[in-house]
């Protein structure tokens, strides 16, 4: 039966050719940059000229713009979606996120207005290297393709998945009655033995096999500092000290996930006959339902298969396919609540593969920032006015908010 195949058939990882940024996703923007000189902050900055527009952008300040805030759905999703959904048509901004904010009396527009206006934005020049993101993929395909029995060697029962493996069928999305179609590991952050948080943040776990733990961690390191410098640069935009963010991430709860979504057909299935009895006698279950990320903001490693989509502002699905190199950047509820949705948390799925692709895995990457665990949850004054009253007049930690939200998708 193809549901008790989907535990056992794990292809082997091949490397799919991602949309270039000349298809889908920069068509029909030709973009070309010069440098220019501007006052203020906005000196060295780059601009943009398309066929269609023409914005000037600080060099520091990423973003492709993707999404539109979202309005949160009352469905956790079709197995595949129902209607076609839209490509990305935004251009790519070029960003240098990797340098230091500059410095000015009047705040960037660049990243936060982004935000504000899609919800998600795409991250290039971020300086996590390929060669990184390569071997970290590499290694993640050698350890999913362990057998069952081994894997769960790595599972710590009781943990609420904060550390080493998760099987497949256990996690499910907020809302939804059906879990999603995916195994993954997490990754935290590395304390000292006797550290004031070690009750929040457990040891993390060492995988015997191969390299997967060494180079895991390098892309958690990496992608903890870039998460730093897109959450200075939120900072000034929001109006508050460019620091705020820095010491109370600086120990913080962040989480790597490397997620394995098994083919859902064997070589030896008819690809269309195997997903409708899929759809049939599972009932709608999804690579990820339709959900919201927990944390500050989520950082992900571009996946090697497509799925990805998410909720416009209107209501419709729209299809996130970054260019090869880039990393996607959206905004969690954490920060949402703390900006009194100033700055939105999208919704977003991964839905199931088309029949010509249901017998290939999927495999990505994401990084969530949270922040340290003690951190008080309470509504920045300068998001705060008599038009935009304050949501959330009730402070709440950084973790108790986190063990909430685990306990609404059954990982605790």
């Amino acid at each position: 039966m193809a549901t008790r195949k989907l535990i056992e058939s794990f292809a082997a990882f091949k490397n799919v050719s991602h949309t270039s940024p000349r298809s889908s996703l920069a068509r029909p923007w030709e973009l070309r940059s010069s440098m220019m000189r501007c006052p203020s902050w906005e000196r060295n900055c780059t601009r943009l000229i398309s066929t269609r527009s023409s914005r000037c952008v600080p060099a520091h300040f990423p973003a492709v713009l993707v999404s539109e805030p979202s309005k949160k759905p009352s469905f956790p999703g079709s197995l595949r979606s129902r209607q076609t959904p839209r490509r990305l048509t935004s251009p790519i901004l070029p960003s240098r996120i990797n340098r230091r904010i500059p410095r000015g009396p009047h705040p960037p527009q660049g990243l936060g207005a982004a935000y504000e206006k899609y919800g998600f934005v795409i991250l290039r020049n971020h300086g996590v290297s390929d060669a990184l993101i390569k071997r970290s993929l590499e290694c993640s395909k050698d350890f999913f393709a362990l057998p069952a029995e081994k894997k769960m060697e790595y599972h710590l029962a009781g943990k609420g998945g904060a550390r080493g493996y998760t099987a497949f069928g256990v996690e499910t999305a907020k809302g939804s009655t059906r879990h999603d179609l995916k195994e993954f590991w997490h990754l935290g952050r590395d304390l000292p033995v006797g550290h004031r948080f070690e009750q929040q943040m457990p040891p993390n776990v060492l995988v015997e096999e191969g390299d997967f733990t060494e180079a895991t961690g390098a892309v958690f390191t990496a992608l903890d500092a870039l998460g730093r410098r897109v959450l200075e640069a939120l900072a000034v935009h929001l109006g508050v000290e460019r620091s705020y963010f820095a010491n109370k991430v600086d120990e913080g709860n962040s989480i790597l996930r490397v997620i394995h979504y098994p083919p859902l057909v064997s070589e030896s299935e008819d690809p269309e006959q195997a997903l409708a009895a899929i759809e049939n006698e599972k009932g709608g279950h999804v690579r990820a339902a339709a959900h919201e990320d927990i944390n500050l903001i989520t950082l992900l490693l571009g996946a090697d298969e497509g799925g990805l989509q998410l909720l416009r502002r209107d209501g419709r699905w729209m299809e996130v396919t970054p260019p090869p190199g880039c990393v996607t950047c959206n905004i969690g509820d954490m920060l949402q609540r703390l900006t009194n949705h100033r700055l939105p948390s999208t919704t977003h799925r991964v839905v199931n593969p088309t029949a010509a692709r249901a017998k290939f895995p999927r495999y990505s990457m994401p990084f969530f920032l949270h922040p340290n665990p003690d951190f008080v949850i309470d509504t920045l004054e300068s998001c705060v006015s008599e038009t935009y009253p304050n949501k959330y007049p009730t402070p709440i930690t950084s973790d108790e908010y986190l063990q909430q939200r685990l306990r609404e998708i059954k990982l605790k």
